[in-house]
């Protein structure tokens, strides 16, 4: 049986989304951010963060490398069948992380997850601008195709899908890329 470590407010909803997809049977292990520094946990994953994935003997850390992993062990069509359509998945679940995630993150945390307190208004606002760079890439890239790597629904879209979710609760506004919405 499949375990996932995390919870839905974490990077293992991206992972749980995967499975879901995949229709794979899987154990949910609730671990919260401050539960991850326990010795029991690190004894799992040293670098104290979920999500951490256990199938059979294989145990992985990072949620792109996880679906990554699980489309292309399980597939369910999410893993492209040429050489080419996997290296751009994969090309888009590094771009998404390095070009995306961020500004979202930040714009979310000081919108959303932070207490009022620390909550930093110009950092979300400045956030929100960096975000519609890499957003204006991703809509140019939709306004030709439906999906990432063409005619389907794939890894790739579901990688960079699992992102752009956090956008909404960090209200950055998406009405600028139309694209997006879907």
């Amino acid at each position: 049986m499949i375990e996932l470590y995390g919870v839905n407010d974490t990077r293992a909803f991206r992972n749980r989304w995967m499975l879901e997809e995949l229709g794979l049977e899987y154990e949910l292990v609730p671990v919260t951010e401050h539960e991850t520094r326990t010795p029991e946990f690190l004894a799992i994953n040293p670098n104290g963060h979920v999500p951490v994935l256990v199938d059979g003997g294989l145990k992985l850390v990072e949620s792109m490398a996880i679906n990554l992993y699980l489309a292309m062990r399980y597939g369910g069509g999410l893993w492209p069948e040429s050489l080419e359509d996997r290296a751009r998945a994969v090309q888009w679940s590094f771009w998404v992380m390095l070009e995306a995630e961020e500004p979202i993150e930040t714009a979310l945390n000081h919108r959303y997850f932070f207490p009022e307190a620390k909550r930093d208004t110009a950092l979300g606002d400045d956030a929100e601008r960096r975000a519609h760079a890499p957003l204006g890439v991703l809509n140019a890239e939709l306004a030709v195709k439906p999906y990432l790597l063409g005619e389907s629904f794939t890894v790739a879209d579901l990688n960079v899908a699992a992102v752009l979710l956090w956008a909404r609760f960090g209200r950055i506004p998406l009405e600028p890329h139309p694209n997006l919405h879907g």
